[in-house]
């Protein structure tokens, strides 16, 4: 069943160790097919060398198991409950990207520092506050937020990214961390400090209307 998303998504989990974006089993990410109602998700617990498309778990919108034979993600509720609040979002990837979590840690959002920042996310990237993994509640906040940024970090957990499909999402994950890194680097030699917030848009606008070759 759904053939081609699981490639999707087994070949989209093999960027996350790529990028550095996880260590171990940690971290997961989903797609929708907003068709059928069915989502595709990491099995929980799983090593990322030993996914397959095969052993990837299908569930429907409340969360039953449609195709598998593993339990999915521990995640699983958070990703649903983001589906279930935004039907714009077709992807969802969760990380413990060091750098991000670095800001997460603390509680503090990622400002607009450089104009990478500006040109894909157009505003900061925020921090909700902490909530307990299992359940609905992350995916509550996290969709709470998406009005704000496709990218969520959750105080003292980690980050959350969404897209229109899981490719962007994916995408987003990686600038977050690179933006979170040179933050961090740049902090070293002086206190952060936000781009003027009509160069940010400026340069969002541009990016959005001008950038690759659609």
């Amino acid at each position: 069943m759904l053939e081609d998303l699981r490639r999707l998504v087994y070949e989209m989990h093999l960027e996350l160790p790529k990028n550095n974006l996880v260590v171990s089993t940690s971290g997961n990410a989903s797609a929708i097919d907003r068709n059928k109602g069915y989502v595709v998700i990491k099995p929980s617990g799983i090593a990322y060398e030993k996914l397959t498309p095969s052993n990837l778990v299908i569930v429907d919108l409340s969360g039953e198991i449609v195709e598998g034979n593993l339990k999915p993600s521990v995640d699983c509720e958070t990703h649903l409950r983001i589906y279930n609040e935004n039907l714009l979002v077709g992807g969802v990837v969760h990380t413990h990207s060091p750098f991000a979590t670095a800001f997460a840690i603390h509680g503090r959002e990622i400002p607009v520092i450089c104009t990478a920042m500006a040109d894909e996310f157009g505003a900061p990237i925020p921090c909700a506050p902490y909530k307990a993994v299992g359940g609905d509640g992350i995916g509550r906040v996290v969709a709470s937020y998406l009005n704000q940024s496709p990218v969520v970090l959750i105080e003292r957990h980690g980050v959350f990214s969404t897209g229109g499909d899981l490719k962007t999402a994916i995408k987003r994950a990686i600038i977050c961390e690179d933006i979170a890194r040179l933050a961090i680097y740049s902090s070293i030699i002086g206190p952060l400090s936000a781009m003027n917030q009509n160069l940010v848009e400026n340069a969002h606008n541009v990016y959005v209307s001008n950038y690759g070759q659609g």
